[in-house]
């Protein structure tokens, strides 16, 4: 008599992405809103210093607005530390279970106290929180559905995503940034529940701002092969000035706290009152960027005018994100490049060395490269830059210069940005609560220690037990026979007060970088 196997299906990644879908549209509205208020304020603020020219006496107004904002701001600061900065750091630490903390509280702050500091015209991005703010609608989603451990990490991924995807509408280069530099975890299950979520997001920003890319930088001229060489000295350029942005920016919130006059959450009202000179002078160049990038996309500026824009671009976004103000580095990264990117072009135009038409081709190459160099997400930034952009013709220069940043800060000792943040964060104080952590997922890399061992032959660190084993589809529940290989991941379950010194005996023994 024949027996019949009948296949048990496994709905697991549908179910997944249903859920990441959900995440992505949620954290599509909260993010569009975010991203259409600030619009709406920088515009309000570029007309309100084109009026005070007429009327002086608004710039009393700006003065009092000033100390109003850096009295509200300062006390949510104060009130949940975790709003502070870009927030992508938090994220990081959360997805690495180092730290946690409650969402609602800083959902709703953050989205104001975003909206207040960088739709007033500060250098400031809208990037990092948006990535926060979708992050975090992830967790409440989690709360909500009662999802803990690691789906609950999964959900709070997918909703970084989706924040970066609305914010860039760019849901490829979103995904893997959430990868590459933020979870570091390519397992299958987390990929394919970001990338949904991210879609969905872009979906939603679509509906919001249409389908032009938000970088739309036109131009019909491919860079000829003899000019490549100019794009091996750009890359080293931008690694020696990406190095120069990292050691900054890592360091501006100390200066910050050696003006013993104002407490450190108040700093913010020395960045709201220097602003008035720029408003004054250059108010098209104040926010994040993003227009200005399209500017000098279409038009590059003279190369006097380039160099006080990128001294002034520099100064004042060290200035406005070393005071802690919910507000990100994401954009005005990408700007400092554009204008780093010009500025070489222009340099080699008025030597006769370049095309005025090829100007555009530095202008967006220079961003992946400063992108890439300060973050060493290399990927990310080729992909990044082109959605932003919206066409493939650049890609071989744009793989070129981010390469070229990336081993130039390597070379010169450069951590991620991000992390080099959070550790920073985590030497400090914990701002948080420490994480609920019951699993910890580890990808097994190529040339790692544990590979083709038997269970039983690694040194396991102590207090961390081996669950399950992923391999391509399967799922094994391991035993002391079993042999690691490479591509596995690995799921542990390990002590809450023990997850730093385990995660990094993991990352010796599993080769991660």
């Amino acid at each position: 008599m024949k027996q019949t196997e009948t296949k048990k299906w496994d709905l697991s990644r549908i179910y997944a992405v249903g859920q990441g879908v959900l995440v992505g549209l949620m954290a599509g509205v909260v993010v569009s809103c975010f991203r259409l208020l600030i619009s709406r304020g920088l515009l309000f603020v570029q007309w309100f210093f084109g009026q005070s020219h007429q009327h002086p006496s608004l710039l009393v107004v700006w003065l009092v607005l000033s100390v109003i904002l850096a009295l509200i701001t300062g006390r949510w600061l104060k009130q949940v530390p975790d709003i502070k900065g870009s927030g992508i750091p938090q994220v990081e630490g959360q997805l690495m279970g180092e730290l946690d903390y409650h969402w609602w509280p800083v959902l709703w702050r953050k989205f104001v106290g975003g909206v207040l500091a960088i739709g007033s015209g500060l250098f400031l991005g809208r990037e990092g929180p948006s990535i926060q703010l979708g992050a975090t609608v992830g967790q409440g989603f989690a709360a909500t559905q009662k999802i803990t451990g690691n789906d609950r990490r999964v959900l709070i991924a997918s909703g970084a995503s989706a924040g970066l995807s609305a914010a860039f509408n760019a849901p490829i280069a979103s995904s893997l940034f959430i990868l590459e530099e933020v979870y570091h975890n390519f397992s299958t299950m987390v990929w394919i529940t970001a990338l949904a979520s991210a879609i969905a997001a872009d979906l939603v920003s679509t509906v919001f701002f249409g389908l032009t890319p938000v970088l739309h930088i036109t131009y019909v001229h491919a860079l000829p092969l003899p000019q490549y060489g100019w794009l091996l000295l750009l890359g080293l350029i931008l690694g020696l000035l990406g190095r120069v942005y990292q050691l900054v920016v890592l360091r501006v919130g100390d200066w910050y706290h050696r003006l013993k006059w104002l407490p450190d959450a108040y700093n913010s009202l020395i960045a709201f009152i220097l602003l008035i000179p720029i408003g004054l002078w250059m108010p098209q160049i104040l926010g994040g960027g993003n227009s200005l990038i399209v500017s000098i996309g279409g038009r590059a500026p003279a190369v006097l005018v380039l160099l006080i824009v990128l001294i002034l671009r520099f100064v004042y976004s060290m200035m406005a994100y070393g005071t802690g103000l919910p507000g990100g580095i994401f954009l005005p990264i990408l700007t400092l490049g554009a204008v780093i990117g010009a500025l070489f072009g222009q340099i080699l135009v008025a030597a006769h060395l370049l095309a005025a038409a090829e100007v555009p081709i530095f202008v967006i190459a220079a961003m992946a490269g400063y992108f890439a160099g300060i973050s060493k997400a290399p990927f990310t930034a080729i992909l990044l830059i082109t959605e932003m952009v919206g066409t493939l013709q650049h890609l071989m220069p744009l793989a070129l210069v981010s390469l070229i940043a990336y081993l130039t800060v390597d070379v010169l000792g450069g951590a991620p940005v991000y992390a080099a943040m959070l550790d920073k964060q985590l030497r400090q104080s914990r701002t948080g609560q420490v994480a609920p952590v019951t699993q910890l997922e580890f990808p097994v890399f190529e040339g790692a220690l544990i590979e083709g061992k038997q269970v039983r032959e690694v040194n396991w660190p102590i207090g961390t037990l081996l669950t399950e084993i992923k391999r391509g589809e399967r799922v094994l529940v391991p035993n002391g026979d079993t042999i690691i290989k490479l591509g596995d991941t690995l799921l542990l379950n390990v002590p809450n007060d023990q997850l730093s010194k385990i995660r990094q005996k993991m990352s010796e023994l599993d080769g991660a970088d």
